[in-house]
């Protein structure tokens, strides 16, 4: 089974797993921005005069409905879970359109988590949304996610969890496996992994102030008509950079982040079954390494 294909998987529906014993409101705001960069021909991997940016704003709520601790001493919680992500390009020297210029994810869905043993939890999730290019706007463009995840908890920095996950993002629903990781490590000087989101090196700075170095894996999807076929589109990025985070208080952090995009790229596949297995003959296209920058801002209620 072809990796990005479970990386789509993980990333639909692994985007909705945030700290699991959340009892308040949660908000977050994001803005990204990518500069003008090269598109590289991936026929050849020729860097070419054409260019792309890349402009995305980004918000998350996730609304408890339900929070009671159970007979071990654990959170038991009911939430519902809202995401849209709106990104606007622009292209320019191109012989020809390759790219959408604007991208529209939105999706709302419920999430339910709870300890079934004094080691193990189970975490639930559904969702449903319009993934689409603002062109193809039609029962295509809706896709649910929906998975369960049994997750170990080795201690309190360790979590490593496994589990099926139905979609219906390359046509037809199917069960897909999903991955989730937590290592998080205390103290001045912690680490802080999430796969599939990214790696954070901190530095508690002063109670206010964190200073961290992150990667972070990133991604939109769209359906969209190319050569008369729904195609499945998936944006693709891995970014580095320097991320300072300020605390005002318990309730209120913002976040700036200043480096590189490191991995740009484009990849269309059918949604057909079969190409999840098909390897491509060349390349995804993508661009050259550029700046990268960005603002988030989180509350609670």
């Amino acid at each position: 089974m072809k990796l990005k294909a479970l990386l789509i998987c993980n990333s639909l529906v692994l985007s909705c797993v945030s700290v699991f014993s959340q009892s308040k409101l949660n908000t977050e705001v994001k803005v990204d921005y990518v500069p003008f960069s090269n598109y590289i021909r991936p026929i050849d991997s020729v860097k070419t005069p054409a260019q792309t940016d890349f402009r995305r704003i980004e918000v998350n709520l996730d609304i408890p409905l339900s929070v009671s601790i159970d007979k071990r001493n654990k959170p038991r919680v009911w939430s519902v879970i809202a995401q849209g992500a709106y990104a606007k390009m622009q292209h320019r020297l191109y012989e020809e359109q390759l790219f959408p210029t604007e991208i529209l994810n939105a999706s709302i869905g419920i999430k339910h988590f709870r300890s079934i043993s004094n080691s193990w939890s189970m975490y639930v999730m559904g969702t449903v949304g319009i993934y689409t290019d603002k062109e193809t706007i039609n029962s295509q463009a809706i896709l649910g996610q929906g998975g369960v995840f049994f997750i170990k908890h080795f201690n309190k920095k360790v979590a490593l969890g496994a589990g099926p996950v139905l979609t219906n993002s390359f046509g037809v629903p199917m069960v897909l496996p999903g991955i989730y990781f937590n290592w998080e490590t205390y103290g001045d000087f912690y680490v802080h992994v999430a796969f599939p989101q990214g790696v954070e090196l901190g530095y508690k700075a002063t109670e206010m102030l964190d200073l961290k170095l992150a990667v972070d894996m990133q991604g939109m999807t769209a359906v969209v008509k190319r050569e008369e076929k729904d195609m499945l589109l998936g944006f693709q990025q891995i970014i580095a950079g320097f991320r300072p985070e300020i605390k005002f208080n318990d309730h209120f952090t913002m976040s700036l982040t200043a480096g590189s995009s490191l991995l740009r790229s484009f990849s269309y596949n059918e949604r057909k079954v079969k190409n999840i297995f098909k390897e491509k003959k060349e390349a995804d296209p993508r661009f050259t390494s550029t700046f990268y920058g960005a603002v988030k801002i989180k509350w609670s209620l």
